[in-house]
């Protein structure tokens, strides 16, 4: 049987992992109620938004009225990682980076090995397993600690870099790889294509194209809406991810806690059969002890 000294010290052990685990899951809770609430009130701004922003780049008679949509021979790529601080949250941060090493795999294979493949972390953990390996070319974690104060203003930096990089042709393409918050218990990781803009698919249904009239101006719409929309874009992959964090941290709680109980279940069933079994141990000596003394 265990020492009944050592079952004693894993059920404080232990004990003291649930409290911390379900003090975790609260706090998650509470993240994550408040960050559900922002993803609900900006992605039907946000999509509708990147609905007339493909649009529009797509009516432009000439591509090269609009930078941002301007397609050109891939030879350097981006891939931004977006990814938590912290840990605990089970596969979130392994899933993104499982997704960019496909995506990699998958895309750019070539490119990677040439070392034409960089990368923009925001969240501490993708920043340091990328830093770990020695395939990586060049990754920039100037904006790595976006998410202690996640607002727009702490976003936009990120993405103007991104942009004047786009725009000045050292990047060819950029893409962002993220966690789409769906559920508490569900969240898809999502690589999606951030520059060059993409157009629309074209509609089997379709028999007309979309007029616009620019108002004002197609320069002025080009150099501010268009940004403008990029960055609120950008924001939003920033919010799902926070969301999505949340709910993977919650649910990892949850289960966390949920184990500790079914141990400590175990573990006082053994403590109080090693506790039995001590005391039938001293019964049977008191009792060939007085055998004894009567022989």
């Amino acid at each position: 049987m265990a020492n009944l000294k050592e079952v004693r010290n894993r059920i404080v052990s232990v004990n003291s992992t649930q409290q911390i685990t379900k003090a975790m899951k609260m706090v998650a809770a509470a993240k994550l109620r408040r960050a559900q609430d922002n993803i609900t009130r900006i992605r039907p701004y946000a999509e509708k938004l990147d609905a007339i922003l493909s649009n529009l780049s797509a009516s432009l008679e000439d591509a090269s009225d609009n930078i941002y949509a301007s397609e050109r021979e891939v030879k350097r790529v981006l891939i931004v990682t977006i990814t938590s601080d912290r840990g605990l949250a089970g596969a979130f941060n392994a899933n993104i980076i499982k997704g960019v090493n496909n995506y990699i795999n998958t895309n750019h294979a070539a490119l990677f090995a040439m070392g034409n493949v960089e990368f923009v972390a925001l969240g501490k953990k993708g920043f340091e397993s990328l830093t770990r390996r020695k395939d990586v070319n060049a990754i920039n974690g100037d904006y790595v600690t976006a998410f202690s104060n996640l607002t727009f203003d702490t976003a936009r930096p990120a993405a103007e870099w991104i942009m004047e990089r786009y725009v000045s042709a050292y990047y060819d393409k950029v893409v962002v790889v993220y966690n789409e918050f769906k559920n508490v218990a569900t969240q898809i990781v999502r690589t999606e294509q951030f520059l060059p803009i993409v157009a629309p698919a074209a509609s089997a249904t379709s028999t007309s194209s979309t007029d616009y009239i620019f108002e004002p101006t197609k320069e002025e719409i080009v150099e501010e809406l268009i940004p403008k929309s990029l960055k609120i874009k950008f924001y939003k992959y920033l919010l799902e991810s926070y969301a999505s964090e949340n709910g993977a941290r919650m649910s990892a709680m949850d289960k966390a806690t949920d184990n500790a109980k079914e141990l400590l279940k175990e573990l006082k069933l053994i403590y109080n059969r090693s506790r039995q079994a001590a005391i039938t141990k001293e019964i049977l000596e008191i009792v060939g002890g007085a055998e004894a003394l009567n022989g």
